[in-house]
């Protein structure tokens, strides 16, 4: 079941001109676009369906520095910044609230996991701390489980899925952006070496630049491409559900080895399973196997890998087409994937046994998204080496929505020339051609 997403508006004709096209309409798409027709570029953000339709409105809704991996947290942070102006930005409702997260420990492995987390992290004078076990309850009142300690955010926050895309889409389009929706980008074209255009659905689009901010599509984009580019991307499956208003749980978002929730602005709860991620066996699992092996061994206890319908629809997929041929980004909207239900019932059994309050929680639905993961689970937000005006906005590893604002706007200061808005160096997308990635796996 696909949650229902804030619509809008499409821009009624397709422009034959512009500077930038952004491919996808996902957060980061859309803040990229947002940023761009501020800084006065004119831009055309191309989505093949419905803005913020797939992961990008399928996620918990956490804005999160915490526990991020140190070279992600410069762009967290700038991404706090913006998630606050956000909705002045936009001139909509995005739902950003500052509430704070908790990870909360059952296990001294866990706790010395996010000691050494805090020592990583001290350079970046974050406001993170452990809690004790007496400290708990007062930050996340109504615990009765027996934690020993606690990873606490308070400047972490939270936003609606559903909203933010679709609000940060519409205030691009305010200033000046051109949005269009069940729009395809079927292919991109290049004149004397560098990009010249894109080919739609609709029509033609000459342009300087691109954008790719495809998220679990990006790969299959780049492959049909050409130039050598060979994009290292699999696919996670996340499962989520919602419930009505529930009276009596936490503001705080919180988080075990079992569970993680946040508050809606409905007064509902967002809720998952965490640290069991579900691998979806692909061709390109088998294609990637080597590069992906790392991390596999990493997080082998965290993973359950699944063989199902997903290979079958891959394996059937075109992997190249014409430009003037219908693309697969028409033939599927909107990825909508069945979630996984025993995980999510091991979600609310167990939150409800840390907290009472959920056991009376009433589900409102359940979906599921597929996650665009890279092997160092780092994005990549890079231009690209082989083919000048190209550019990667991908590869964001269930973080996107978090740090989507601080990668629209550092796509934004790339494509401008303007100083940018953190390090770019770590999301270089040559570091998979050179090695460097697997320094950090």
């Amino acid at each position: 079941m696909a949650p229902v997403m804030d619509k809008v508006q499409s821009n009624p004709t397709i422009p034959t001109k512009t500077s930038v096209v952004v491919i996808g309409g996902g957060i980061v798409g859309t803040t990229t676009a947002l940023f761009l027709a501020q800084k006065g570029v004119p831009v055309v953000l191309c989505e093949k369906g419905e803005i913020g339709a797939e992961q990008s409105g399928r996620n918990w809704g956490w804005t999160r520095v915490m526990g991020r991996d140190p070279r992600e947290i410069p762009l967290g942070l700038e991404s706090l910044k913006l998630w606050r102006q956000m909705n002045s930005l936009a001139e909509g409702e995005t739902g950003f609230r500052q509430c704070g997260i908790t990870y909360l420990c059952d296990t001294q492995a866990q706790i010395d996991e996010y000691e050494a987390w805090l020592d990583a992290a001290r350079p970046f004078q974050l406001d993170s701390r452990l809690l004790s076990a007496d400290e708990i309850p007062t930050v996340l009142p109504g615990i009765t489980a027996g934690y020993k300690a606690a990873l606490y955010t308070p400047s972490d926050g939270r936003a609606e899925p559903q909203k933010a895309a679709p609000a940060i889409a519409a205030g691009a389009a305010r200033l000046g952006a051109t949005v269009l929706t069940n729009c395809a980008v079927r292919s991109i074209e290049t004149k004397a070496g560098r990009i010249s255009g894109v080919i739609t659905e609709k029509g033609r689009i000459d342009c300087d630049d691109v954008v790719l901010a495809g998220g679990a599509w990006s790969r299959l984009f780049t492959g049909n491409m050409g130039f050598g580019i060979d994009l290292p991307q699999l696919k996670i499956l996340g499962s989520v559900l919602r419930t009505h208003p529930l009276q009596g749980a936490p503001e705080v978002s919180a988080g075990d080895a079992m569970f993680g929730f946040r508050k809606r602005l409905d007064g509902g709860y967002t809720i998952a399973r965490r640290n069991a991620s579900v691998s979806e066996i692909t061709p390109d699992s088998f294609r990637l196997f080597w590069q992906y092996m790392p991390s596999l061994r990493k997080s082998w206890r965290e993973l359950r890998l699944n063989l199902g319908g997903r290979f079958i629809t891959e394996w059937n997929t075109p992997r190249s087409w014409a430009a003037d041929a219908i693309s697969p980004f028409e033939m599927v909207r909107i990825l909508d994937p069945d979630p996984r239900d025993d995980l999510l019932a091991q979600a609310k059994r167990s939150l409800s046994r840390a907290f009472p309050a959920f056991a009376q929680a009433k589900e409102a639905e359940r979906w599921a998204g597929l996650i665009d993961v890279t092997p160092d689970a780092v994005p990549v937000i890079s231009s690209v080496d082989a083919l000048p005006g190209f550019w990667l906005a991908t590869g964001f590893s269930g973080h996107g929505f978090g740090i989507g604002p601080g990668a629209g706007k550092l796509m934004a200061d790339l494509l401008t020339g303007s100083t940018p808005a953190v390090d770019p160096a770590p999301y270089a997308f040559s570091r998979f051609k050179d090695g460097s990635w697997k320094r950090y796996v």
